[in-house]
């Protein structure tokens, strides 16, 4: 499934994470967990920010200049309701180009519906763009091997990939970052969550 169909499945959804239904904790005590790594506050952006605003709260909680970036206009929209001010991103993460460095960069069930054959090149991406001692969360499947395929949700099809856990170790090794924490949070479900820090 490309990007543009996958936006376009979220946008007819988008509400449900602004709902009643949603647990907003979701994710939060990971982020908390990445957080304690951190060394200095700074620039730090949210992948795949979505509506619900949650980790965004947090991270301007925590000090930071937060900044979201969503493919989905819908989510987009509801996302700037509840943060005016701000600055949102309306792009494909495997062809948005970042013009910082961050000392803080969320991507929270997000970057897994990259397609398989961008997602090293999109997580490289975002490694990159980590200032020294900046720290990444992102999740991925709990798998080792490389795959893909689609799950429904709320009526709608979402598209998932992951390199396996083997590839992500080394993708980190190989742009100086170091692991701090890998988990399956889900357990039997594959629900990897990954922190890592960049090396000096």
């Amino acid at each position: 499934m490309n990007p543009i169909q996958q936006a376009s499945n979220y946008d007819k959804i988008a509400e449900h994470w602004n709902s009643d239904r949603f647990n907003r904790e979701n994710g939060i005590s990971q982020q908390k967990r990445a957080l304690n790594f951190a060394s200095k506050t700074g620039k730090a952006i949210d992948i795949g920010c979505g509506s619900s605003g949650r980790i965004i709260d947090l991270l301007l909680k925590y000090g930071y200049d937060v900044e979201g970036l969503d493919l989905s206009a819908e989510m987009l929209r509801l996302a700037k309701i509840r943060h005016p001010k701000v600055i949102f991103h309306h792009a494909d993460i495997c062809n948005w180009v970042p013009s910082n460095k961050y000392a803080f960069i969320s991507a929270w069930d997000s970057i897994w519906h990259v397609p398989l054959e961008n997602q090293e090149s999109v997580i490289g991406k975002l490694l990159e763009h980590l200032e020294v001692d900046g720290v990444i969360i992102f999740t991925s499947g709990a798998v080792d091997e490389k795959g893909d395929g689609s799950n429904p949700f709320l009526g709608q099809d979402l598209y998932h990939a992951a390199l396996g856990i083997p590839a992500l170790l080394k993708l980190l090794e190989s742009h100086n970052c170091v692991c701090r924490h890998l988990e399956n949070d889900d357990f039997p479900n594959k629900h990897l969550y990954v922190v890592a820090q960049k090396r000096a």
